[in-house]
């Protein structure tokens, strides 16, 4: 029989050792680092396909899997430092998302952590990877093909505004690699169709501002936006400054239209942003990078916005109709 005094023991002996136990689970989660050029803020449908990627491995976050965010809120020169401090924590796997500048960082930052990556350009070319089959080394990840997807857009954008001469394209300068790849497939594609192009740049609010108050004086017919994280977390004041000046303009992705652009054609961003959090947790269990080949993601998707068609008065051609995924009223 145990004496109170001896339970008393037991049960102060017990209670210290539970925080023991819990700093040793702690300790034990594996954690991720997650590596951005923008802000949380314009991130929370592609945060919650992330998650669920997670969720499908049988990670979630806060429960066996921690998460720590690295945001550059829009300064592309803070990567390196931020990829740096994610290496220097040991974090168990590194998701470097929303620009090729975000994976070069880790990249640099370190050989043995595993990376996963987003692009929308081809990571064999850029040097990311070795091959698509077989990445080799600590990276892999997810191609979501917007870049390549750029004469597309301007042909659907000529269908849909036919009259259109003049396109102004607006581009980030910041994120170097997607500017050049955008423009080398818009260019020749504008000259195959006899369209002038005019090249606009921006990578901050009041520069977006600056080139709109650019279309008012110069008119252009359209506008192609370039794909581009920036741009995208600056949706609703692209959408709105459009609609306002009455400049048809089309999207690298759906959550554009759904904010009040006209026309998107692109990858579906979540799809990818969830194969993202797939692939972190398969290497969690024990996958390595080098042996997954990189997903292309090669289902695209046309929305187009019926309701700002009609602000705008075009007669959106029921050819596109009849083509579009969906059609927003």
């Amino acid at each position: 029989m145990i004496g109170r005094r001896d339970f008393i023991t037991l049960l102060g002996g017990a209670t210290a050792a539970w925080p023991l136990a819990a700093r040793a689970q702690q300790a034990a989660m594996p954690v991720i680092g997650l590596l951005n050029p923008i802000s949380p803020d314009t991130n929370a449908d592609v945060l919650g396909a992330f998650r669920q990627g997670l969720k499908d491995t049988a990670y979630v976050e806060g429960e066996n899997v921690a998460i720590v965010y690295r945001w550059a809120e829009n300064q592309i020169d803070r990567l390196p430092a931020l990829a740096a401090e994610l290496a220097r924590r040991q974090v168990a796997v590194i998701a470097a998302t929303g620009s090729v500048s975000a994976a070069f960082a880790a990249k640099a930052a370190t050989t043995t952590i595993p990376i996963v990556f987003v692009v929308a350009e081809d990571p064999v070319k850029l040097g990311l990877v070795t091959s698509i089959a077989r990445p080799g080394g600590n990276v892999t990840g997810v191609n979501i093909l917007s870049a390549e997807l750029a004469a597309k857009r301007l042909e659907l954008l000529r269908e849909l505004v036919p009259g259109a001469t003049r396109v102004a394209v607006l581009v980030n300068p910041t994120n170097a690699t997607n500017t050049e790849s955008t423009l080398r497939d818009v260019e020749p594609a504008a000259r195959a169709m006899g369209l002038q192009i005019q090249v606009l740049e921006a990578s901050t609010s009041r520069e977006i501002n600056v080139a709109f108050a650019t279309f008012v004086r110069e008119r252009p017919d359209a506008l192609f936006v370039g794909a581009d994280i920036f741009f995208l977390s600056r949706r609703l004041q692209l959408a709105h400054l459009a609609t306002r000046h009455a400049i048809p303009a089309t999207y690298s992705a759906r959550q554009y239209a759904e904010a009040g652009g006209l026309m998107s054609y692109g990858t579906k961003i979540t799809d990818a942003w969830r194969q993202l959090g797939v692939y972190t947790g398969r290497i969690l269990k024990g996958a390595k990078p080098g042996d997954l080949p990189v997903e292309q993601l090669s289902k695209f998707e046309l929305v187009i916005n019926a309701e700002t068609a009609r602000m705008l008065g075009i007669a959106v051609p029921a050819t596109l109709l009849t083509a579009a995924d969906e059609v927003i009223e």
